[in-house]
C-alpha cells in the first residue's frame, strides 16, 4: 500500500482546509476535503445528513465515505468527527501521515459561535468541552504527527507540517 498522501485530522476550526489548501499547493500535491466527498456522494449537505440521520447515522455514512478514498500524492481535509470511525481511520493510516492539528479550546470556543450550521456532529445536550475532551484522545491516538497551533498563524502552523512532515 502506497502512503504518499497527508491525512489532517482535528477539531472543527482548526484550519485542516484552509492549511490543506495551501500545503496541497506548497508541495505540488492534490487536495481533497473528505466533508465535500460526503456531500457529493449522499447529494446533500453535511447539516442535512446529521439531521436527517442522527448523529451515529452520518457516522456511519462518514465512516463508509473515508474508507474508501483512493488518491496519491494528496492533502486530505478530514472532517472533525472522522476519528469516530475505526475503519476509516485506519484506512487512511495505511495510505498516508495522520497529522493531528491540535488547537487550544478556548480559540476554538472563539472561532466556533455555531456548531450545528457548520455540520458538527454534537450528541444531545453535548458541549463544545465534552467534544474536545472526548475527541482529542482519538486525534492524539491516530495521529503519526501533532503540530501544536496554539498562537501561531496559518504560515507558522505550514511551516510546522513541513518540518515535522521532513522529520517522520
Amino acid at each position: 500500500m502506497n502512503r504518499d498522501n497527508i491525512v489532517l485530522i482535528g477539531m472543527p476550526g482548526v484550519g485542516k482546509s484552509t492549511i490543506g489548501v495551501v500545503l496541497a499547493k506548497v508541495l505540488g500535491y492534490q487536495f481533497v476535503d473528505a466533508d465535500l466527498l460526503i456531500q457529493e456522494a449522499e447529494g446533500k449537505l453535511l447539516s442535512e445528513l446529521i439531521e436527517e440521520n442522527g448523529t451515529d447515522g452520518f457516522i456511519e455514512i462518514e465512516n463508509r465515505v473515508n474508507s474508501q478514498i483512493q488518491t496519491h500524492r494528496s492533502v486530505i481535509a478530514t472532517g472533525g468527527s472522522v476519528v469516530y470511525g475505526k475503519e476509516a481511520m485506519e484506512h487512511l493510516k495505511s495510505i498516508g501521515t495522520v497529522v493531528y492539528l491540535k488547537q487550544n479550546l478556548r480559540v476554538l470556543q472563539r472561532r466556533l459561535r455555531n456548531l450545528k450550521g457548520r455540520g458538527v456532529v454534537l450528541k444531545e445536550g453535548q458541549t463544545l468541552v465534552d467534544l474536545y475532551k472526548e475527541r482529542t484522545v482519538l486525534y492524539e491516538k491516530y495521529a503519526d504527527i501533532t503540530v501544536d497551533q496554539y498562537k501561531q498563524s496559518i504560515e507558522q502552523t505550514l511551516k510546522a507540517v513541513r518540518k515535522a512532515l521532513e522529520e517522520n
